[in-house]
C-alpha cells in the first residue's frame, strides 16, 4: 500500500512537473550526478584500449596547464556547482577530435583536439562547454527523459540499485540537442567573460571547421551538432556582455604551441 500511495503520487508529480516546466524534469539529485560520474570514471579507467588516459606522473606539467583553465573558470564564480562537483580533468592520447565531459564534473580531452586548436582561449572555450554540460546537468536530464516512469520508481523506491551503474556507459555517447549545444556555447561565454581568455574562444574551433576544405567531420562534432550560427551566437553573446580579454598575446598564441607541441 505504501509503495502504491508512492506510486500514484509521484505519476502525479512527474505528469505536473511536465505540464509546467519547459525544460523537462530531472530526477536525479546533485549526490545522483556525483555518484554517476564516479561509476562512469571508474567504467573509462578499466577501458583503457579504448582511452588511454595519459598518467599525471608522467605528464605533471601537461596536466597542470590543464587543470590551470579548469581552475581560471572555477574561479570566476559563474559555474553553479563549483564547490558540489568535483571538476577533474583527464587526457586522453588518441588523435580523436573530442572531448565530453560527465556529470559530476569528469572532463576527458583528447589530445587530437588540443593540437588542432590555435589557442589556450580556444581550449578553455571547449573546456568551458563541456564544464556547461555538466554544470546545467544536461546528461541526468536527458537520461530521465529517456527511461521515463519507470527509472524514476527504480529510483524511488530503491529497487534495482544497479541502475546508475548500468546506464553509466552511455554517458560517454549521449548526443544532446541543439537547445543543449545552444546552452552549453552560452555558458562558456558566460564562464570565460570574468576571465583574462578570450570569452568566445568556442567560436574559433567551429570557426576553423567551417573554413576548412575538408569533407571529413571530426569526432567532436559527430555528437555535437553544429547549426550554421553556431559561431555566430558565441560571438554575439561576447559581444553583448561586452567581455574584454586581458591574456597576453604570447600566452595565448606561442605559450599554446609549446603546450601542445609538449604531448605525445
Amino acid at each position: 500500500m505504501h509503495k502504491l500511495y508512492i506510486y500514484l503520487s509521484f505519476l502525479f508529480f512527474i505528469s505536473f512537473a511536465s505540464c509546467t516546466k519547459g525544460d523537462g524534469i530531472n530526477i536525479f539529485t546533485i549526490q545522483d550526478d556525483i555518484k554517476l560520474g564516479k561509476e562512469t570514471k571508474q567504467q573509462i579507467e578499466a577501458n583503457p584500449s579504448e582511452f588511454p588516459i595519459m598518467s599525471r606522473s608522467a605528464y605533471p606539467e601537461q596536466y597542470q596547464y590543464m587543470e590551470s583553465i579548469v581552475r581560471d573558470i572555477l574561479n570566476t564564480g559563474e559555474v553553479k556547482y563549483k564547490d558540489e562537483f568535483d571538476w577533474e580533468i583527464y587526457l586522453i592520447d588518441s588523435e580523436v577530435q573530442n572531448a565530453f565531459c560527465v556529470p559530476g564534473g569528469y572532463m576527458y580531452v583528447y589530445t587530437g583536439l588540443i593540437k588542432y586548436l590555435d589557442s589556450k582561449s580556444s581550449l578553455a572555450g571547449v573546456i568551458g562547454h563541456e564544464m556547461a554540460h555538466a554544470d546545467k546537468r544536461h546528461s541526468t536530464k536527458l537520461l530521465t527523459q529517456k527511461y521515463g516512469v519507470q527509472t524514476l520508481l527504480d529510483v524511488l523506491l530503491g529497487e534495482n540499485q544497479n541502475l546508475l551503474t548500468q546506464i553509466g556507459a552511455e554517458l560517454v555517447s549521449l548526443r544532446f540537442s541543439r537547445k543543449e549545444e545552444k546552452q552549453a556555447d552560452e555558458y562558456s561565454v558566460i564562464y570565460l567573460c570574468p576571465s583574462e581568455y578570450h570569452a568566445d574562444g568556442a567560436a574559433n574551433f567551429f570557426d576553423k571547421i567551417n573554413n576548412e576544405s575538408s569533407n571529413q567531420v571530426p569526432e567532436f562534432l559527430s555528437t555535437h551538432p553544429n547549426p550554421e550560427n553556431r559561431v555566430e551566437n558565441i560571438r554575439g553573446k561576447a559581444e553583448d556582455m561586452n567581455c574584454q580579454s586581458t591574456i597576453d598575446p604570447t600566452v595565448d598564441i606561442d605559450g599554446y604551441l609549446s603546450f601542445k607541441n609538449s604531448l605525445p
